[in-house]
């Protein structure tokens, strides 16, 4: 990941929730919602060749996810793009538990981290937590993430701190 794109990710966590969507346009990415995609697809990256993505690739969320998957989901193939663009290829395409037969167990623990990471940057979290509201539910809420994804991202959080 490089300097800008960090400083890139940054401008877009000041507030909860952060807008998702709007990061990974940033990024060049276009996202699409598909009523199309495999049984058991959360979501691919693939390379798009419409012309109407300055990055060459896109992201397709299955639009039968609820709306906090699909964010997880939106995260999840933005981070696959920071972190692993010189193994897409042609695409990528992750299962719902997030797995994909071109990237290893280790890429898609990474991709998993940097999703929490950008819908749940450490610093915005944890000055909720300074605020009081320690809450699961509360701040799934406040980030537009699930309850279980918002009780690991504190586990992790309040571990490390």
């Amino acid at each position: 990941m490089t300097a800008q794109e960090h400083t890139t990710i940054l401008k877009f966590q000041r507030v909860a929730p952060v807008d998702i969507t709007a990061l990974a346009t940033e990024f060049g990415l276009s996202v699409y919602e598909r009523d199309d995609l495999p049984e058991g697809v959360s979501g691919m990256i693939c390379r798009d060749t419409s012309g109407e993505s300055q990055s060459g690739y896109s992201i397709r969320v299955n639009a039968d996810d609820v709306y906090t998957r699909q964010r997880f989901t939106i995260a999840h193939e933005c981070a696959h793009f920071l972190l692993h663009r010189d193994k897409i290829g042609d695409g990528i395409t992750d299962d719902a538990m997030y797995r994909s037969d071109k990237m290893t167990t280790q890429d898609e623990f990474a991709a998993n981290n940097k999703a929490a990471d950008l819908l749940m940057p450490r610093n915005l979290v944890l000055k909720y937590v300074a605020e009081g509201t320690s809450d699961a539910n509360t701040l799934a809420h406040l980030f537009e993430v699930s309850v279980p994804a918002m009780q690991v991202r504190l586990r992790y959080l309040l571990y490390i701190r």
